[in-house]
């Protein structure tokens, strides 16, 4: 099986659409995967390719801010670039479906969600609000950003960082896709969570202390939770493997 990787422009978004060949322009199941902080669509690559052969139509989109869509430096207040980044994602991802149903190009419905780090919090917050989303996979995100919000702003006072005393209601708009806050929009969608218990960035308890909370809910019965023992801030290629292999199952 051949894969193709195309390099679009969808309302201006820049993406990259990662196919097998023969199967271009046929109705696939698709999905949207969201690369992570200070990244770009073009290091998602071997993740797509690992799910484009499988028979899904994968979009890597850059996300506002990074690659193609960097513009200057990140703003000097801590999280405004990282939050402004995720709302962008969020707001874009309806643009993106959109063009594909036009196009006839998705097959029944089949619309899945998945990223890392940055796009594992963009992944959560499509959940909480886009019932249309069949499947997803959050590596390496949290489904609590607002108490990830609350510790930047710890660590930013400690560190003597300037902070505007308005930034919890410039960011407000995260309460509403917060995932933790309102678990019960799983629906019983198959959703994967992986995390390092050894991860620096994004504390492996916020995930695990989520999963433990809804775990023996109804509405959760098809989450899963994954543990990457002594595993710090990075998904390594056998659990893209792994992701691939939930997609398939899932979705195709």
């Amino acid at each position: 099986m051949k894969i193709i990787i195309r390099h679009r422009y969808i309302k201006k978004i820049p993406v990259l659409e990662v196919v097998s060949e023969e199967n271009k322009n046929s109705m696939l199941p698709l999905v949207i995967y969201y690369h992570g902080w200070q990244s770009a669509k073009e290091l998602s690559l071997t993740q797509a390719r690992k799910l484009a052969k499988k028979g899904i139509r994968v979009i890597l989109p850059d996300a506002m801010n990074h690659g193609e869509r960097k513009t200057g430096p990140i703003s000097p207040i801590p999280s405004v670039t990282f939050w402004s980044s995720i709302q962008y994602n969020v707001i874009e991802f309806a643009q993106l479906v959109r063009h594909f149903e036009k196009q006839e190009l998705i097959e029944d419905g089949k619309i899945g969600v998945g990223g890392v780090s940055m796009g594992g919090i963009t992944t959560c917050a499509l959940l909480t609000q886009h019932p249309e989303i069949k499947t997803a996979a959050c590596m390496m995100g949290t489904p609590a950003p607002q108490k990830y919000i609350e510790r930047v702003m710890e660590r930013a006072s400690e560190m003597e960082f300037f902070v505007p005393k308005d930034l919890p209601l410039l960011l407000s708009w995260v309460a509403n896709y917060d995932l933790s806050m309102a678990p019960e929009t799983l629906a019983e969608r198959p959703v994967l969570f992986w995390h390092g218990t050894k991860d620096p960035k994004i504390p492996y308890e916020d995930v695990a202390d989520f999963y433990q909370m809804i775990e023996d809910k109804p509405y959760a019965k098809e989450s899963k939770f994954m543990t990457g023992e002594g595993e710090g801030h990075l998904v390594k290629g056998e659990m893209m493997d792994v992701v691939a292999v939930f997609f398939e199952k899932e979705l195709t």
